[in-house]
C-alpha cells in the first residue's frame, strides 16, 4: 500500500482540475484558487496540532489524513505531486537532520 495510495490520489486530484466546480469538493477548491487551498491547509494543520495535544490518537490520525489530503491538493495545484516530496524524503534518508539543516542554513544565507 505505502506510496501507492498517494499516487492513486494524485491521479484523481489531477482529474479534478478539469472538473466543473460544482462536481466535487476538490474541483471547488481548485476553482477558488490558491488562497482557498492555503486556508484549508492551515486549518487542517491547526486541527492536527489540537488533536496531538489532546492525546486522542484516533483523532490525530484522522486530522493528519485531512492535512496530507489538502497538502496533496496544494501540490497538484502548483503542478507538483507526491513523487517530488517522496524523492526529497529519500534524499534526506540516512542524512543527519542536524547536517541537513546546517546545509540548508548555509545555502540560504544572505550573501549581503
Amino acid at each position: 500500500m505505502s506510496d501507492e495510495i498517494l499516487h492513486r490520489l494524485a491521479g484523481v486530484l489531477e482529474q479534478r482540475k478539469q472538473a466543473q466546480p460544482d462536481s466535487s469538493y476538490v474541483a471547488t477548491l481548485y476553482h477558488k484558487g490558491l488562497d482557498a487551498i492555503l486556508k484549508k491547509v492551515g486549518e487542517e494543520a491547526t486541527e492536527t496540532v489540537i488533536a496531538a495535544k489532546s492525546g486522542d490518537t484516533e483523532q490525530l490520525v484522522y486530522e493528519t489524513a485531512d492535512l496530507w489530503f489538502h497538502t496533496l491538493v496544494l501540490l497538484a495545484h502548483q503542478g507538483l505531486g507526491p513523487e517530488q516530496v517522496l524523492s526529497e524524503l529519500e534524499r534526506r534518508f540516512g542524512l543527519s537532520g542536524l547536517d541537513e539543516k546546517a546545509a540548508r542554513d548555509t545555502s540560504q544565507a544572505d550573501p549581503a
